[in-house]
């Protein structure tokens, strides 16, 4: 039940709280890109890793699911569509987008990937007019193309090594993977109607999954010490866990292209992280 504060709740209040909590997700998830740096510098399998994270996410949220009768009820009434509609998101923003992330992170520097990662911005802009759905505001589109020319700036000229240059398109891969995502994550959220907790719990548990299976089969499991095991819990529980939970909630309120923004204020957080706590120049 919705209490009388939140029913009571102006739209700008509402939007409001929906960019802070969007905020607040971007910082946790800023901090998973130095966690997961240390992770694979201890040789854990990149797809394996993500595969743990997200799977011990998934089981967290499993009791907060199965208890409530009401998400119970729910599951089991759920239309075949919209199990579609999830397993589709699950696949293409867990187990395409994640699993690319971490596997570009074990090829290039945590601030190359972030800066790559920002372009999902003008991709998601150009996804929304094809489809002829939010077209992004000229102050938005000035600031995507404030953002391409920084990234241009960055790489150009290319001079990357060989092994560089995997990673490199592993992580223009993640991007239109978290494009298509971030459209069908929105969409799930608004045509679904269910609660910003299911979205997460089944999307992640189908992705999840997927990337757990890819990475054992390909990769193996690796030997699991007590550093892994904790960076993998606080990953799983708080920036993947809580940390989705309430994206899925700001989604409900933001449009596609402003949580594509808020996402990108990743890309300085990062920087200053990976400086601190990576010593990545």
């Amino acid at each position: 039940m919705t209490s009388p504060v939140f029913a009571q709740a102006t739209p700008q209040r509402s939007h409001l709280n929906a960019i802070l909590q969007a905020l607040l997700v971007t910082f946790l998830w800023s901090t998973s890109w130095v966690l997961i740096k240390i992770g694979l510098q201890v040789n854990l399998p990149a797809l394996t890793f993500a595969g743990l994270r997200y799977t011990l996410a998934f089981l967290c949220l499993t009791p907060f699911v199965l208890s409530n009768p009401k998400h119970r009820a729910t599951l089991h009434a759920l239309p075949r569509a919209t199990w579609g509609q999830l397993a589709l998101l699950g696949f293409v923003y867990y187990a395409l987008t994640q699993g690319s992330q971490f596997v570009s992170l074990a090829l290039l520097p945590a601030a190359t990937v972030s800066l790559l990662l920002n372009l999902t911005s003008p991709v998601v802009g150009l996804m929304n007019i094809i489809k002829g759905h939010e077209k992004p505001t000229m102050g938005q589109w000035g600031a995507m193309l404030l953002l391409v020319v920084g990234v241009a700036r960055y790489f150009l000229p290319l001079n990357l090594p060989s092994g560089a240059w995997l990673g490199l398109a592993v992580a223009i891969g993640g991007v239109l993977a978290n494009a298509l995502g971030a459209v069908l994550g929105r969409q799930a959220n608004q045509q679904t109607h269910l609660s910003p907790l299911l979205v997460t719990f089944i999307s992640m548990g189908i992705g999840a999954l997927l990337l757990l299976i890819t990475g054992g089969v390909t990769q193996g499991f690796g030997t699991l010490q007590i550093q892994q095991w904790l960076i993998i819990g606080w990953l799983a529980v708080v920036n993947t866990a809580f940390a989705f939970t309430l994206w899925n909630r700001s989604l409900q309120v933001l449009t596609a292209v402003e949580s594509s923004v808020i996402n990108s204020l990743m890309l300085p957080q990062i920087a200053i992280l990976a400086w601190i706590f990576l010593q990545e120049q």
